[in-house]
This record gives structure tokens, sequence and C-alpha cells, in this order.
């Protein structure tokens, strides 16, 4: 025999209506538009400057990684130079200076002191440069949720080019 369905002594909406109802009137707060938003413009330049800054850092420490590689594994340049330059306009669109000694510059000591983390084989080092690229999309395209519309933007779209510096670095290797 089952049992009947409890007795329902309340007439007033359930606790899920409730809880349904505020997380609704929470987003639909969230949901406003930049003008309008006079509370958070206070904090909103400088978080954005502040993942600029981040953005922009990131790249230039890719790009160090890239010249690296270069220093280590020459026979790499024709495959990896479009991809650099790609990483140093990234580093100049987020106000970075984007500068670091050329792949050709390999006499600098700091060049060879880095070439020497590069891994021995070629293979490898392709490898850790595609880790390194989709580490980087991850953590920007995380980012992005958290910035103003133009450099969400910016970020997406460095991410995304980041994601295909990956997929062209492994490219032969499957």
């Amino acid at each position: 025999m089952p049992f009947p369905p409890p007795p329902r002594t309340l007439m007033g909406p359930r606790r899920r209506s409730l809880l349904a109802s505020a997380a609704g009137a929470a987003l639909l707060v969230g949901c406003s538009t930049d003008g309008d938003d006079t509370e958070n413009t206070a904090d909103s330049p400088s978080a954005a400057e502040r993942a600029r800054a981040r953005a922009a850092s990131d790249s230039e420490t890719l790009l160090q990684q890239y010249d690296a590689v270069l220093a280590a594994h020459p026979t790499l340049t024709d495959r990896l130079n479009p991809l650099r330059a790609e990483v140093v306009r990234h580093a100049t669109a987020f106000g970075g200076s984007g500068s670091t000694p050329s792949p050709t510059a390999t006499a600098a000591p700091s060049a060879t002191a880095s070439a020497s983390a590069v891994p021995a084989t070629a293979s490898d080092a392709l490898a850790g440069l595609a880790a390194a690229e989709r580490s980087l999309a991850d953590k920007r395209a995380k980012a992005l949720l958290d910035v103003p519309g133009e450099l969400a933007r910016l970020l997406a779209s460095v991410a995304a080019a980041g994601a295909g510096h990956a997929y062209l670095l492994t490219e032969d290797a499957k």
C-alpha cells in the first residue's frame, strides 16, 4: 500500500520558488549596461588596467620562451618566426613593449641561460611551447569574464589565437 502524500498546511510560496526568484533577481541586477553602472565605474579602470598589464606581461614571458626555443633549436626558425611575430603583436596590443632580444641575437648571456631550460629535442621544445600557449589561452579565457567590453574582446581574440598556435605547434606530432 503506497503512502499518502503529506498534507500541505501552508499556502505560501515554496522555498524553491523563493530561491529561484532571488537568483533571477540577482542575475537581472548584474545585467546592467556599461553606461548606467555608476557604482562600479570607479573600480573598472583599475581592474582593467591590471588585467591589461598582466596580459602584456604574460605575452612577453611567452615571447621569451619562443626566443629560448629559437636560440636552442635554430632549425625551427621558419616554423616559429610567424608565431613569434604574432606574440609580439599581442604584447603590444596589451600595452607591453613587445621587445626582447631577437632570436638572431643569441650572444647575450640571458639567452644562453634560458636556452639551457629548453628541452633537448625540437619536438619536446615544440610541445613545451604548445603547452605554454594552451595554458595562457585558458588563463585569458577565464580572465575575460572579469574585464569590460573592449578588453574582453581583445582577450578573447588573443586566447583564440593562442589556441590556434598550440594546434599549429603540435600539428606534426599526430
